[in-house]
């Protein structure tokens, strides 16, 4: 590949990441409604996508989308006994609707909401500061995996599923979240345990993008819509932030967080 190709995207991927980081950053920081509207938003148009895939041109397609996002909505608010079961109703429902991979789409909704879920609680129980980590991580892992894996190349990371990803940008990655990690460690006060957590949540976020990428190999879609341009959808460009989030949720069930922050 000549070098100019490489990099033949970049300015419209940096112009719609700016775009994206203006939005998400303001929604962030005014946390609350606004906040848990649009983690909604994203959640509704990402299943609204994953149906687009899966059965192209069907018409419930938008309902199911607007059904997620609404589900989103509503369960921030309740009890978490009773959030599970509306956030879990979208799956189930679509899993009747569909007329093939049903499977495929209950397991990625489920994954969707749960995410947004953890997503909006970690912003209301946690703060922007932890908010931010979160997305600094996930950012983190993505852009110094991009370039790391366009300036060295190397070895495929698992080009069956995922041609472009290499180790080289997969280790990188990890570095980034180690890099993020130590630079908040020292902003909090937290200990070195929150560079291990940074580096599990990178890893998770790759996990989530090879997620989305399987998905796209499997039923032969390039992107998962043309919303983003520069990033095709936004499965494309929050697949990782998929991954990281519902791993946050399930970590802080088993590890005290923010780790090491003093009491």
């Amino acid at each position: 590949m000549a070098t100019g190709a490489r990099w033949d995207d970049l300015t419209v991927r940096l112009g719609t990441g700016a775009a994206l980081v203006a939005i998400g950053a303001g929604g962030i920081w005014a946390g609350g409604h606004v906040f848990h509207a649009l983690v909604a938003l994203i959640c509704g148009l990402m299943v609204w996508e994953l149906v687009g895939m899966l059965m192209p041109g069907w018409r419930g397609q938008i309902g199911l989308g607007l059904l997620t996002g609404g589900a989103a909505m509503v369960a921030i608010y309740l009890p978490p006994g009773l959030a599970l079961p509306l956030l879990i109703a979208p799956a189930i429902l679509g899993f009747g609707l569909i007329a093939r991979e049903r499977a495929l789409y209950m397991g990625y909704t489920v994954l969707v909401l749960l995410a947004g879920f953890g997503m909006m609680a970690l912003r209301d129980d946690f703060g922007v500061t932890w908010m931010l980590w979160l997305v600094a991580v996930v950012v983190a892992s993505d852009v110094m995996g991009y370039f790391a894996g366009r300036m060295i190349g190397g070895p495929r990371f698992w080009p069956r599923v995922s041609p472009k990803k290499t180790w080289s940008g997969t280790v990188a990655g990890w570095l980034g979240g180690a890099a993020v990690g130590t630079g908040f460690a020292g902003l909090t006060g937290a200990g070195t345990g929150l560079i291990a957590v940074s580096i599990a949540v990178a890893l998770a976020a790759q996990m989530g993008d090879i997620a989305e990428s399987a998905i796209k190999r499997h039923v032969g879609v390039k992107d998962s819509s043309s919303l983003l341009p520069g990033h095709g959808g936004l499965l494309d460009r929050f697949d990782g932030m998929l991954g990281a989030s519902v791993f946050v949720l399930i970590a802080e069930q088993v590890v005290a967080f923010p780790p090491g922050v003093p009491s």
